[in-house]
């Protein structure tokens, strides 16, 4: 069969089966991780590709923007090693900001799938490691050198074989090596069963590479985008998100222009990037906006380079959506996750039912390392997560990550891993946004720090701000701004880095969802029902 051409229904068989592939590796990842990070909060990604770094099949749980960032870094590797400096068993990696993710902490694979001698696909994984070097992950560094260790691209394995010089300049850099080591290790192994995979598909078909199924795949699933796109009202849409910045806010404009079956989106007017950790390197952009045109417009058809093909994202060279070196990214989700968010509010007017009120994102975590007892280091970090934006159907779902889809860290794993005692975790009453329907609730988490000495903390926290709020839709409020306290008095800039003391308590808040439509239209069986379970207190 080395036709490009397939029937629809070959088509779909190879498809799906190419999509279990990558879903097979994503699972084996997981069960021989390390670090919480990808074993319970499902921070990574595994993708295939055809031989020019086009991603053709995505693990269907992996991040939203690492499904488009990876395919990009993999095209990267592709530009420095020819095919005549690969052999089978090579592996290349990186973690460079404006080659990879955006940020050092996500470690990006690849490997070569070699069949008959020659390159027939690429197998990719990211993973964001527990720790990196540097100073404790935080939204305050000023530039990238403080971030922690700069992977160039390079081969890690040769032949099979992990380059040791490599590992001992990892594992001296870092916090944690044996989880920062072991869940590399995991990321080879995810790259070696999709690599068995394909290798047994295109054998089983008789197909001598993945590029003719690939180009079939990247053409319909085109062709379903830009008829999607059709159905959009063509003009231009223009939406404007506050982030709460450092210091002072961070304002982003966004114009959308709809027209012949393309949509172009563009930044200008965008703040400047700042000597801060909040910026965001312009792959990550790309990623999250065509992920957000994707969830309105196309939701139910695979992820691949063909749906994102009619989409043309830019920013100008310098501002905070484009950021150029050396700028620190450590913190760039707390910018990034509102460019979805945005892409949704921009075609709320033209596609009202389709659409949610703002929602609790960016995601927020807590990234905490010291020095247990017994001197050994600890570093790790934890999830979690704000309300969900109500949508014309129904209220938002209480804490629910979007646009990532990490899960909160459970309570079991932050104790096991961190002399922490977590006093409770609760819904946060009064947090979801006033509507016809209610925007989902935000969550409280107040722990202790158990140690004898010193805890580092520093929190990803993003819509503390009330004019930040997640925005209400057609009529419904916002949802109520997150908040952060150390020994019950609330932290004036929650993005610092702080050291809590021996037998301190730290309370955060995430931010609840936005409402939809007028509050004085909800049905009263739904304000009983918020009032019984404790979503309201009045």
């Amino acid at each position: 069969m080395a036709t490009s051409r397939f029937d629809a229904i070959t088509l779909e068989l190879l498809w799906a089966r190419l999509i279990s592939i990558v879903d097979e590796a994503a699972v084996a990842m997981v069960r021989t991780s390390f670090s919480t990070n990808v074993r319970e909060s499902n921070d990574f990604a595994c993708v295939l590709t055809d031989t020019r770094g086009h991603s053709i099949a995505q693990a269907t749980h992996s991040i939203p923007s690492f499904l488009n960032t990876v395919p990009q870094t993999i095209r990267h590797f592709i530009a420095e090693f020819p095919e005549t400096d690969l052999s089978p068993d090579d592996v290349l990696i990186t973690n460079d900001i404006w080659q990879g993710t955006g940020h050092l902490p996500d470690i990006t694979v690849a490997k070569p799938i070699f069949h008959l001698g020659r390159i027939v696909g690429w197998a990719g994984s990211v993973a964001h490691a527990p720790d990196i070097g540097g100073r404790v992950r935080s939204a305050d560094a000023r530039s990238v050198f403080e971030e922690g260790l700069q992977i160039p691209i390079m081969k890690v394995l040769h032949q099979g074989r992990m380059d040791p010089t490599f590992e001992r300049i990892l594992r001296k850099n870092v916090r944690v090596p044996d989880q920062v080591i072991g869940d590399l290790y995991a990321q080879f192994t995810a790259l070696q069963r999709m690599e068995a995979g394909v290798l047994s598909q295109l054998h089983e078909y008789a197909l001598d590479s993945l590029d003719g199924l690939a180009r079939e795949i990247h053409v319909r699933s085109e062709a379903a985008m830009r008829e999607a796109i059709r159905k959009v009202p063509e003009g231009v849409y223009r939406q404007t998100a506050v982030t709460d910045g450092i210091g002072q806010p961070i304002r982003l404009e966004m114009t959308m222009t709809v027209k012949d079956g393309s949509i172009s989106v563009d930044y200008s007017g965008t703040d400047p990037q700042v000597a801060a950790s909040i910026n965001v390197c312009l792959a990550y952009t790309k990623a999250y906006t065509c992920y957000g045109v994707r969830t309105v417009l196309l939701p139910d058809v695979a992820g691949n380079e063909g749906v994102i093909a009619p989409i043309e994202v830019t920013a100008p060279a310098g501002s905070i959506l484009n950021a150029l070196p050396p700028a620190a990214g450590g913190a760039r989700a707390l910018v990034g996750h509102m460019l979805p968010m945005m892409v949704v509010q921009a075609l709320a007017e033209a596609m009202p039912d389709r659409v949610i009120a703002g929602v609790g994102s960016p995601l927020w975590c807590a990234n905490v390392a010291g020095q247990r007892d017994d001197g050994s280091q600890y570093a790790s970090m934890f999830f979690m997560n704000g309300g969900y934006g109500a949508s014309s159907r129904r209220d938002g779902i209480n804490v629910l990550s979007w646009p990532s889809n990490i899960s909160s860290t459970p309570v079991e794993m932050i104790e096991q891993l961190l002399p922490i005692r977590v006093h409770h975790r609760a819904l946060r009453t009064d947090s979801g946004g006033a509507g016809t329907y209610r925007g989902g609730t935000g969550q409280s988490i107040k722990f202790e720090n158990l140690a004898a000495g010193p805890m580092t903390v520093s929190f990803m926290a993003e819509r503390t701000r009330p004019e930040a709020a997640a925005p209400g839709l057609a009529g419904g409020a916002s949802g109520a701004p997150g908040q952060v306290l150390i020994d019950g008095k609330a932290c004036s800039n929650p993005k610092q880095q702080q050291v809590i003391a021996p037998g301190s308590i730290v309370e955060m808040k995430t931010p609840g969802g936005g409402g939809y439509g007028p509050a004085a239209k909800r049905a009263e069986a739904h304000r009983a029902t918020d009032l019984r379970d404790g979503y309201v207190k009045a």
